[in-house]
C-alpha cells in the first residue's frame, strides 16, 4: 500500500490556507513610506540647500563713508541702470525639520539714478517679480500666486529714494559705505527703509550699487506661506547688486 504524499494531502475542512502575499506587500510598502518620510526631507534640504551667496558681499568693501559732496563734477547728471544686475530675496524654509535656505534671483531689474552737486539726489529701482526663479518651478509659482506676491496685480517691486546721499570720495576704483533711505513698495505696500548699500566706481562711467536689506514678510501684506510638511520663516531678505552708467 502507498503512503499519500503531504504535498497531495487534502487542507483541513474548515480551515483556509494562509495567503500572505498581501500582507507582505503592506508591510514592504509602509516601510518604504516610513523611509521616504524620514530620508525624502533630507535628501531634499541636501539638494536645494545650495543657496546663491549673498549679493551684499558682491561689491569690494568699502573704503569710507561719505560725510560730504564729491566735488567730481563728471559725477553729476543723470544714470540708467544698466542690463546685468541682480536683484532677488532670500529665505529660510522648514521641511519636516530641516532647515533650507531658498534665494530667488532675477536680472531683470530696470531704473534711473540723479547725481547732482555731487550728492545722488534720486533714484529708483524696479525689480520684475514674475522672473524671479528658484530650484524650483512649483515654489516660484507659489511665489507668483495671489496667496503670496500676486504678480499679476503687482508685477514689480520698487525702491525709491527719499533723501539724498553724499558721494565725496568716490574716486575711479574706490568703493563707499552708505545708507540709502527711501521708500519699498511691495505687493501694494509702500514702507519706509534704510537700506545699507554700497556704492563702488568701476569706471568713470560706471557704478554698482549694492545693498540688502532684512524685512518681515507681513509688513508687506505677504503672507508666509505654511503648508503643514513646509513652512517659510516670516523674515527674509531682499538683495540687489546694479550697475549704471551715464544716461
Amino acid at each position: 500500500m502507498s503512503s499519500t504524499s503531504t504535498t497531495d494531502r487534502p487542507p483541513t475542512p474548515g480551515r483556509r490556507p494562509r495567503r500572505r502575499g498581501p500582507w507582505i506587500a503592506l508591510a514592504v510598502l509602509a516601510a518604504l513610506l516610513a523611509v521616504a518620510a524620514l530620508v525624502g526631507p533630507r535628501v531634499y534640504a541636501a539638494l536645494a540647500d545650495d543657496a546663491a551667496a549673498p549679493l551684499a558681499t558682491a561689491g569690494a568693501t568699502p573704503a569710507t563713508t561719505p560725510t560730504a559732496a564729491s566735488d567730481d563734477a563728471t559725477l553729476d547728471g543723470p544714470w540708467t541702470i544698466t542690463p546685468g544686475g541682480t536683484a532677488g530675496y532670500r529665505v529660510e524654509e522648514v521641511l519636516n525639520g530641516q532647515d533650507v535656505t531658498v534665494t530667488g534671483r532675477t536680472d531683470q531689474v530696470s531704473g534711473a539714478l540723479t547725481v547732482a552737486a555731487g550728492q545722488l539726489t534720486a533714484a529708483t529701482v524696479s525689480v520684475d517679480l514674475a522672473s524671479v526663479t528658484t530650484d524650483s518651478s512649483q515654489r516660484d509659482n507659489q511665489f507668483r500666486s495671489s496667496r503670496i506676491m500676486d504678480v499679476e496685480q503687482h508685477p514689480t517691486a520698487d525702491l525709491t529714494l527719499t533723501e539724498p546721499v553724499p558721494l565725496g570720495g568716490l574716486d575711479v576704483g574706490s568703493t563707499l559705505a552708505v545708507d540709502l533711505v527711501g521708500t519699498l513698495t511691495l505687493k501694494g505696500t509702500t514702507r519706509d527703509v534704510t537700506i545699507p548699500a554700497t556704492v563702488q566706481r568701476t569706471a568713470e562711467d560706471a557704478v554698482t550699487v549694492t545693498g540688502s536689506l532684512d524685512l518681515t514678510w507681513s509688513d508687506h501684506g505677504v503672507q508666509a506661506p505654511d503648508l503643514g510638511f513646509v513652512s517659510v520663516q516670516d523674515t527674509g531678505t531682499v538683495e540687489f547688486s546694479v550697475s549704471a552708467a551715464p544716461a
